[in-house]
């Protein structure tokens, strides 16, 4: 199952290689990128809250708002993942075991290429769609926005998306390209060969899908919009911050062991061993997600006051085992684990969370003890069209470990299901698609 926004924000590291990149390029944006690390510190940090239960209520609810799929988070993180994934799956992955404090970085260049120029432009570029791409799911804009990108970039970006643009020029632009990226960038991606390159792109190829355009050549013409609407920004950024590769290579020297003429094998090795789009690209989301559960859970908690307390019946009752609902001779749906279905069948006996059942339709011999969460009671009247209800045990596939896990449906929005799962917290509530439960 994926991951909720708690999970991933609670394993964001607090230093590896990325995190020194990050903190070798403050100068370029000042003050502009902490590294946050662990939800609730997170929290605290951004809306100042200490009270535990606030911080509680806003892990809780920050869940549910990232796993909404009418909602952008999840899919802004995957993007921000699969690019990282592409990007570094190019090089060579044996550098990301030998990085330590201090890189001795004259013993790598046996091992590693530098990116061509027209690969290193092609991944810019892509890098530039995702964030666009990222940004509209992000702040609810129906459709990748380049313009509405570009006017938040120059006016309102800062924190981990201010930092991961800055690392973009830094890393992926004027490192290996040179101090005139932007001209280099421009006649590649204008030339006459660029969309039979772009379209054999590896890192392309695994972001196609989330690309705007239904042909190619429309995917290549975003790629191009994208690019225009930020050349204005970066220039500004490097005529204000007067980066070069050589500054940017003394920034990084601090644990990277650096010659001048060897600045396009240093580029190869951040872009193989580094994922910052990931990792600050969890932070905007987290930081966006908290930002609007913050002010939610304080509007519940004050509307909570205000009612006169009573003992909750409804949940004491719920924390009671599940068993109550079944009876001797009751009828019931048992899954069967090899089968991957469920099957009709009467109750026999019970034993404490055991039941013993006779499947209908088939003799004695196959009469069996089964456990409760193979066991459950459909309730068809308040079905929808595929069968489910709320409040019904389904069981889902999780592809990751290949295996079906016991759920209850907390919520249905046509052909998705909002799952609890049985001996899990609420961290792991998530939505579902159709096609993954039974």
């Amino acid at each position: 199952m994926d991951k909720s926004i708690v999970q991933l924000v609670d394993e964001l590291p607090s230093d590896n290689i990325t995190v020194k990149v990050l903190k070798a390029l403050d100068y370029v944006a000042p003050g502009q990128w902490d590294n946050l690390v662990g939800f609730d510190n997170t929290v605290r940090a951004i809306t100042g809250e200490t009270d535990a239960n606030v911080i509680q209520r806003i892990r809780d609810r920050a869940d549910s708002i990232y796993l909404d799929p009418q909602n952008g988070y999840q899919a802004a993180v995957k993007l921000y993942q699969i690019i990282d994934k592409a990007d570094a799956a190019m090089g060579t992955a044996a550098l990301a075991n030998k990085v330590s404090e201090k890189i001795s970085f004259l013993s790598f260049l046996g091992n590693i290429t530098p990116k061509a120029d027209v690969t290193q432009t092609i991944d810019l570029v892509l890098k530039i769609a995702v964030e666009i791409i990222a940004f509209c799911k992000i702040n609810g804009i129906p459709q990748p926005n380049p313009q509405e990108f570009a006017n938040t970039l120059a006016n309102n970006y800062q924190n981990a998306s201010l930092m991961r643009m800055a690392a973009l020029v830094c890393i992926d632009g004027i490192l290996p390209l040179g101090p005139d990226f932007l001209i280099k960038i421009q006649e590649i991606i204008g030339g006459a060969n660029a969309s039979d390159a772009i379209a054999q792109n590896p890192v392309f190829q695994a972001v196609n899908s989330s690309l705007p355009g239904n042909s190619p050549a429309d995917k290549v013409g975003f790629l191009s919009q994208a690019f225009n609407s930020v050349q204005g920004w970066m220039n500004g950024l490097v005529a204000k911050t007067g980066i070069t590769p050589q500054s940017v290579a003394k920034g990084l020297s601090s644990f990277v062991q650096i010659a001048d003429d060897n600045l396009d094998f240093v580029a190869a090795v951040l872009d193989q061993t580094t994922n910052y789009f990931e990792h600050t690209g969890i932070q905007t989301v987290a930081r966006s997600i908290i930002l609007q559960a913050h002010p939610l859970v304080k509007a519940e908690i004050a509307e909570e006051a205000k009612k006169p307390q009573k003992q909750d019946t409804a949940s004491a009752s719920k924390s009671k085992s599940d068993t109550s609902q079944y009876a001797v001779n009751s009828t019931v749906e048992v899954w069967d684990e090899e089968d991957e279905e469920w099957y009709k069948a009467t109750i026999q006996k019970i034993k404490d969370d055991q039941f013993y059942i006779n499947y209908i339709g088939y003799g004695s011999s196959s009469d069996e003890w089964v456990g409760e969460q193979d066991i459950r009671i459909r309730d068809i009247e308040s079905s929808d069209d595929n069968g489910f209800a709320v409040g019904q045990k389904v069981k889902c596939w999780d592809d990751e470990n290949e295996e079906w896990y016991t759920a209850t449906i907390e919520e249905i929005r046509g052909q998705q299901y909002f799952v609890h799962y049985v001996g899990y917290d609420s961290s792991y509530d998530e939505w579902v698609n159709l096609a993954e439960i039974c």
